[in-house]
Formats: C-alpha cells, sequence, structure tokens
C-alpha cells in the first residue's frame, strides 16, 4: 500500500520538502553521531552510580538523607564535568535556579556583568531594568552592567576586556548561551570556551556564570568543561525530555553549589533539604532520554530552517550552521504573518489544537507575546512550541519537538496554511 504524509499538502510544497529532505540527509547523520557519544557518556554515568529501583522512590518532608536525590545530582555533574549538582522540582524554572545562583553570589555593591549582550526579559526583571516589581537585585543594592554586542551578534572583547579591567566591583560575569529574544546566534561552546579565557585573564576573582538553557546535549560538550564556575538550566527544556514535569539544574563548583542550595533552602540546611517524593522517576528516565529528545529537537529546527529558508524566509541559524541549541528564529517582518504562522503551530499540536493563540501580556516579558504551546507539560520547550515578543523585527522563536516526526509535519502545515498564496 502506497501512502504519504505530504499527500494533503499542494504539490509545489510536497516538492520543495523533498528537496529539503534530500539537501539535509548528511546534517541529520551528524546528529546521529552526536546523539550516540552524548547516550554513551549518559549510560555510562548510570553503571558507574548503580542506578537502582529504589533509587526512583523518592523522599517526603525535609527529605533528609535521600540517596535518589543524591546520586541523581551525581549524575549531573559527573555529565557536566561539575563539582556539585542541584536538581531540584523546588526550582520552579530556568529563570529560578539563575536567580538563585546569582543571588547566592552578590550582594549589595557588587556587580552583575553581562559580557554577551542584554540578557533576555525575564532576567531584565529580576535585575531591575525592566517592570516594577518587588525584590529585585536593584532593590537589593546590586549593581549591573553589560556590553553591547557588536552588529554581527559578536563579543565585544575590547570594550568587555576595559570593563573586567576597570570595574572592580565585578561579582559575576554571567555568559547568556542562547539568544533569548535577541536576532543573535546563540554562541556556541568553542566561543563560550573563548570567553571564559578572556574572563578568568582579566577579572580572575570573578564568578564566571553560564545560563545555558536550551542548550544542554546539543553539542557532545559544555560550558563546564571549560571552566564556568556555575551554570543553570530547566529540567522542562532539554535535560528533561519532555518527561520532567517541574524543575531546574544547578551545576558548578562545590562551594557554589552550598550557597545556591542556602538560598534554595535555608543556611543551615542547604541542599541536605528538599523533598523529592513522586519527581525521581521523571528525573533519572529524562536525563537518560535527554540525549535522544534533543537530537530529535535538533533534527527538527535544521528541518525548519531549510524549509522556510527555501520559502524565501530569513532564518537564524541556517540549515547547515553549527547548532548549539535547540531554538530556531524565522524573521517575518510584520504581525499579522508572525501570528498566523505561530497559530498554525498551535493547530498542530498535540494538545489544544483547537486553540487560537493571541498576543497577550505576560509576567517577566515586556512587549505583548504570541505563542504556541500544545505541550503536555505546562511551559515545556522541548516540546514542540514557538513564541516571540509583538515587536520589531517580528521574529518567531521555534523550538524544540519530541519527536523529529512531528516537527514535519507541523512546519510543513505551517507553512501551507501561512504561505498558501505564494505557493
Amino acid at each position: 500500500m502506497n501512502f504519504s504524509w505530504k499527500e494533503d499538502l499542494p504539490n509545489d510544497l510536497q516538492n520543495k520538502i523533498t528537496k529539503v529532505e534530500t539537501m539535509i540527509e548528511p546534517k541529520l547523520k551528524e546528529v546521529d553521531e552526536q546523539v550516540l557519544y552524548n547516550q554513551q557518556r549518559v549510560l555510562n554515568l548510570f553503571r558507574e552510580n548503580r542506578v537502582a529501583e529504589e533509587d526512583l522512590i523518592g523522599s517526603t518532608g525535609y527529605g533528609y538523607d535521600d540517596p535518589g536525590r543524591d546520586k541523581i545530582e551525581k549524575i549531573y555533574a559527573g555529565y557536566f564535568k561539575a563539582d556539585d549538582a542541584l536538581v531540584r522540582s523546588q526550582l520552579a524554572s530556568g529563570t529560578h535556579a539563575i536567580t538563585t545562583s546569582l543571588f547566592s553570589i552578590l550582594r549589595p555593591k557588587d556587580t552583575l556583568y553581562y559580557m554577551t549582550g542584554m540578557p533576555y526579559d525575564t532576567i531584565q526583571e529580576v535585575i531591575g531594568i525592566a517592570g516594577n516589581n518587588p525584590g529585585t537585585m536593584k532593590e537589593y543594592g546590586i549593581d549591573f552592567d553589560y556590553t553591547p554586542l557588536l552588529d554581527n551578534g559578536e563579543v565585544d572583547f575590547d570594550s568587555a576586556i576595559k570593563t573586567l579591567k576597570e570595574n572592580k566591583s565585578i561579582k559575576v560575569v554571567a555568559l547568556q548561551r542562547s539568544r533569548g529574544y535577541a536576532v543573535r546566534d546563540s554562541f556556541t561552546v568553542a566561543k563560550i570556551a573563548k570567553m571564559i579565557k578572556v574572563i578568568k585573564k582579566y577579572a580572575p576573582n570573578a564568578v564566571i556564570f553560564v545560563d545555558n538553557c536550551y542548550g544542554e546535549f546539543s553539542e557532545t560538550e559544555e560550558p563546564t568543561f571549560y571552566g564556568a564556575d556555575l551554570m543553570a538550566g530547566s529540567l522542562y527544556k532539554n535535560a528533561g525530555a519532555g518527561i520532567v514535569k517541574s524543575g531546574a539544574y544547578i551545576v558548578g563548583r562545590k562551594d557554589l553549589i552550598e550557597g545556591a542550595g542556602a538560598r534554595l533552602t535555608v543556611p543551615g540546611a542547604g541542599k541536605g533539604e528538599g523533598a523529592t517524593y513522586a519527581y525521581l522517576r521523571d528525573f533519572y528516565q529524562g536525563f537518560f532520554m535527554a540525549a535522544h529528545t534533543t537530537g530529535e529537537a535538533l533534527k527538527g529546527t535544521i528541518f525548519t530552517a531549510a524549509l522556510l529558508e527555501e520559502m524565501g524566509m530569513s532564518v537564524s541559524p541556517r540549515w547547515d550552521a553549527k547548532r548549539t541549541d535547540i531554538v530556531q528564529t524565522v524573521t517575518f517582518g510584520e504581525s499579522e504573518s508572525m501570528i498566523k504562522f505561530c497559530a498554525a503551530i498551535q493547530h498542530f499540536s498535540p494538545m489544544n489544537s483547537f486553540v487560537d493563540p493571541i498576543p497577550s501580556h505576560q509576567d517577566g516579558y515586556v512587549d505583548d507575546v504570541i505563542m504556541a504551546s500544545g505541550s503536555f507539560t505546562e511551559g515545556s520547550t522541548i516540546e514542540l512550541s514557538s513564541d516571540g515578543p509583538l515587536r520589531p523585527p517580528y521574529s518567531l522563536y521555534i523550538q524544540g519537538g519530541l519527536s523529529f516526526a512531528h516537527v514535519k509535519i507541523a512546519i510543513a502545515q505551517a507553512v501551507n496554511e501561512t504561505f498558501s498564496l505564494q505557493i
């Protein structure tokens, strides 16, 4: 019996998809090899740490003496080549993990310095340079500085070095791996390694912090391999593989993890508290599946970039570029097509496919945001989703995908709905 998943699409679009599938095949094979390498490292860590069924039970109350929690944190530390880790459901999001990390280090009159340009919207609100919220760094007397990126989206090393040499109050130098809502390329691990080398030379006493959201398992290396002191990310992005329902992680130097643990719970108890009850099974299974699931999402971004380029759209990164996260950007230049494309992704999601997303205000963001997320876990961006602020140049950020098959179907249908008059 002959069948094709493309049969309900216009012939011209079918031909474009067939062309794209052939073109990206070598790139997809590269992803497969990367997945195998990362999967082997994870499997070895599970075996070395003798993970057993009793490690999945979890704890209640204070969470004292939780061997399953201790072991998953040892596995995270091992994978990221760090001294120690916090892997906790009590961390509500990547932004919460970042905030916990930064507040555990910074004190009044210290400076938080972003070398990778202005951080994304939610972190701006944490700092206190956007919004009007209580409990910001500004309210605590913590200073903020950053170096704008060059026009090509790269770090301005000349200006950064000048700042590092002159501002003696810099306590933390932060590096944002993913682009956030900027149009710049995300920074590869190789580029972050260069930044770390410069920081260690010109500000050797500063703590180097990396926001690793969207980046885990996207390469065979991580920023902590090259000397990042502390790093954080979300468990309902790459590291949780769509299995983990809530939580985030922090990895890094032992003393800094102890400080983050004291900030998350209380001084004295620190990371020794924190019940895991029903979460550990998801934490273990999610991390075990993370290499594979991230690979599926990466394949989806490659297909998305190639097909949208074929439609004449401006995309970043290009389909054949080196990737360091699961985010794909397409720029529409105006709001109508952006909203229409985002809505189409919602229409071809497994959850709430009957819903039309409407631009609206969201906590943590200054501009109205359009968002499609028919995911099983609310806010999960390892599952296929798309979002973006309603502001020029009207770029939509497409991320995730639990299966490459789903991404192909949804993106093809979104192209059909959005560009039907042009096909």
